[in-house]
């Protein structure tokens, strides 16, 4: 089977990740060994973003969730590839590892870039407003965007800063909603 070429560098949480990446996959890939990523690893991230694109492909999870936000706060225009909760069980273990190849494939070509979050003036009562906050169905709807945006699972105060790092507007998140 022929690879498929990818030119920026893939950030994981381990091993089991980046060979199952590896199996199919022409790609650098960098290991962050769980959620207390080295300092090395941040200053090598950094230093060659300045050359290539850096995504980060996490499980979703908490701790995958808390790379995401090391690395969001240490390197700029961090780029990121989500995968659905549902999509990467096995074995009652979740995580990228236990994904398969399409939906890797399919996260890697749906790739949200982070903005600088004075761009968007979204606040917590616009998500009160678009049910996305303290309604019964909150939870389903977030699920929507989730789908519909390729942000990954957040709760709500999460949701905002995604929603704003992305440069969305009320309206475009009720069109996302809607769709």
């Amino acid at each position: 089977m022929n690879k498929h070429r990818y030119d920026a560098v893939i950030v994981v949480e381990g091993a089991s990740d980046k060979a199952l990446l590896s199996s199919f996959l022409d790609a650098d890939i960098v290991i962050t060994n769980g959620s207390a990523v080295p300092r090395e690893t941040i200053d090598y991230l950094k230093h060659i973003s300045i050359y290539k694109d850096i995504v980060v492909l996490t499980d979703p999870d908490s701790p995958g969730k808390r790379i995401r936000d090391v690395l969001d706060n240490e390197i700029p225009n961090l780029k990121h590839a989500f995968i659905l909760k549902e999509k990467a069980i096995k074995h009652g273990k979740v995580g990228i590892a236990e994904s398969d190849r399409e939906t890797i494939l399919e996260a890697l070509n749906n790739i949200t870039v982070n903005k600088k979050e004075t761009e968007s003036d979204l606040l917590m009562s616009d998500l009160y407003e678009l049910g996305l906050m303290g309604g019964d169905n909150s939870q389903q709807k977030r699920d929507i965007l989730e789908i519909n945006l390729h942000i990954g699972h957040c709760n709500g105060k999460t949701l905002l800063k995604r929603l704003k790092a992305l440069g969305l507007t009320k309206k475009e998140i009720g069109k996302a909603l809607n769709e």
